[in-house]
């Protein structure tokens, strides 16, 4: 063989090891924490509607004060009127987690969180990944708020108005309000732990994210793993009261929903009603007598109804969509009324 044939294969040899290191995806290093909106951008989806430019590291604290409080620090140095006199975002929404599969909107599942990681049991759905979604005030929200929910449901920052406004009985925000609120709920975005990955999932997620025809299918993929839009069906209370939803139900259960779901707005300490519930057997008993009621007395008229503002009482109780609080978890609380006024 002489010079110039080698001098070929050895340049034929390097030119297929450099195309072969071409094409051989390069592994990304995302792990648990990664942001899921940045991991989704890496793979071609498109940016967030309400997605924001380079903040202050100061403005997310200030979104939570908003969130927490209803009030902070605006722009000018000022202290912010108050978004609403009469309610503050965590007595209708959770802040964490509260679904144990993010792919399910599951009553009963997310009660037994809510016990384990001691939560409130509330007629809104959690603040956390809200970022994530691509729809709000879904399902049956027309039926309370009619035309109003056609802006609200493509955009996040029309939901938290119609939130602040009517929801909250309380103003319109401010465009720098929104702007911190939402610095706020983009610390609350998804990770990749919260999809339930595992170690083969992370392992595929990294391998093959640089490979152009199998980014499409990764996001589709990751977007599976959990809800896109909180669902809403709103159910009706049962035609006779006094035979309820005809369920067997457990007291125990409903216990845990009376302290996590009536107490967290009822009590004298935290709540925002007028009408104040204690673990007294004398409240207890109230409850229980007003059950087959048809009156605003009565758990399944305000639980699946709710009450509305009126004028001089603008306070009122938002009503649990049957995603929220199930037929069988209202039969629950029914029990425990039953048995902590001796009625059982």
């Amino acid at each position: 063989m002489n010079k110039n044939s080698v001098f070929v294969i050895i340049l034929a040899v390097g030119i297929l090891s450099l195309a072969y290191t071409y094409e051989k995806p390069v592994s990304q290093a995302w792990n648990e924490q990664s942001s899921l909106r940045e991991v989704l951008l890496a793979l071609g989806d498109d940016p967030a509607g309400h997605a924001l430019e380079k903040i202050d590291p100061a403005i997310p604290e200030k979104g939570r004060q908003l969130f927490m409080k209803g009030r902070t620090t605006g722009p000018n140095g000022k202290r912010s009127r108050l978004i609403s006199r009469y309610f503050v975002c965590t007595q209708c929404h959770n802040y964490t987690r509260e679904d144990p599969d993010l792919r399910k909107s599951d009553p009963e599942a997310r009660l037994t969180y809510a016990v384990e990681n001691d939560l409130p049991f509330l007629q809104g759905t959690t603040m956390y990944g809200t970022v994530n979604k691509v729809s709000w005030y879904n399902g049956d929200y027309d039926k309370k708020y009619g035309e109003l929910v056609e802006p609200a449901r493509k955009s996040l920052r029309e939901a938290i108005q119609l939130c602040a406004k009517v929801c909250a009985q309380g103003r319109y925000l401010e465009k720098w309000e929104e702007d911190y609120l939402l610095a706020y709920f983009w610390t609350l975005e998804y990770k990749l732990g919260d999809l339930d990955l595992g170690s083969d999932g992370l392992n595929k997620l990294n391998r093959e994210s640089n490979v152009a025809d199998k980014k499409a299918g990764l996001a589709t993929w990751l977007k599976s793993l959990y809800l896109n839009a909180s669902p809403a069906t709103f159910g009706d209370a049962p035609f006779d009261r006094k035979a309820g939803f005809e369920m067997k139900g457990n007291p125990d259960t409903g216990a845990q929903i009376y302290e996590r779901s009536c107490i967290s707005c009822h009590s004298h300490e935290d709540g925002v009603s007028y009408f104040y519930l204690d673990e007294s057997p004398l409240t207890h008993r109230f409850m229980y007598n007003h059950v087959d009621k048809y009156s605003k007395w009565s758990i399944y008229q305000v639980i699946k109804y709710g009450t509305y503002p009126l004028p001089g009482s603008r306070p009122y109780m938002p009503h649990y969509p049957l995603e929220r609080m199930s037929n069988q978890q209202v039969e629950d609380l029914r029990a425990y009324l039953a048995r902590r006024s001796g009625a059982s």
